[in-house]
């Protein structure tokens, strides 16, 4: 994506779900404001079935300053993985972390600035291939923003297209 003033083009605020069966990735647009519905969202993961493993997430970028993820874990808990923590004046984020009880992470510090850290569940796609220590390095980049971090995520795992059809549609 192009960037104007700083800011990448397309999206700034989206919620999508994303599955996987029989190899295939698939992407659903829930919402392409992101807003503020922590509820809505985690209905947006449906019922939790053991038989469908790894278990679809949904993503919600908000305002290209953060993301989250949620995602069942075994036996149904949701999971939850928030790029940086300390956004807590925004109402989506400030939720998740109060709901999830997601402390602030000060080892996986950006910088030395204290600017922002992730927070939650960094193995949530390791069943998909994408270890917590390689998904760390890429919520850590300071360079990109939210939308940019998710779609490194999407590209590794392998559903970038499926995504950027969905968001741009």
């Amino acid at each position: 994506m192009s960037a104007v003033d700083g800011a990448p083009a397309g999206p700034g605020n989206y919620a999508v779900r994303v599955s996987r069966a029989g190899g295939r990735w698939a992407v659903e647009l829930l919402a392409g404001d992101a807003g503020d519905e922590l509820p809505v969202l985690e209905r947006a993961l449906g019922e939790f079935d053991a038989a469908a493993w790894p278990p679809p997430f949904v993503v919600v970028v908000d305002s290209r300053l953060y993301f989250v993820v949620l995602r069942h874990g075994p036996g149904g808990m949701v999971r939850a993985l928030i790029s940086d923590a300390t956004m807590l004046e925004w109402v989506l984020a400030a939720e998740v972390v109060e709901r999830y009880g997601i402390g602030v992470d000060t080892d996986g510090a950006f910088d030395d600035d204290e600017s922002g850290w992730p927070g939650g569940d960094l193995e949530i796609f390791a069943d998909d291939g994408l270890p917590g220590e390689e998904l760390r390095t890429i919520v850590t980049a300071d360079d990109l923003w939210a939308e940019e971090m998710v779609e490194r995520i999407a590209a590794r795992l392998g559903f970038a297209d499926e995504l950027a059809a969905a968001v741009t549609a």
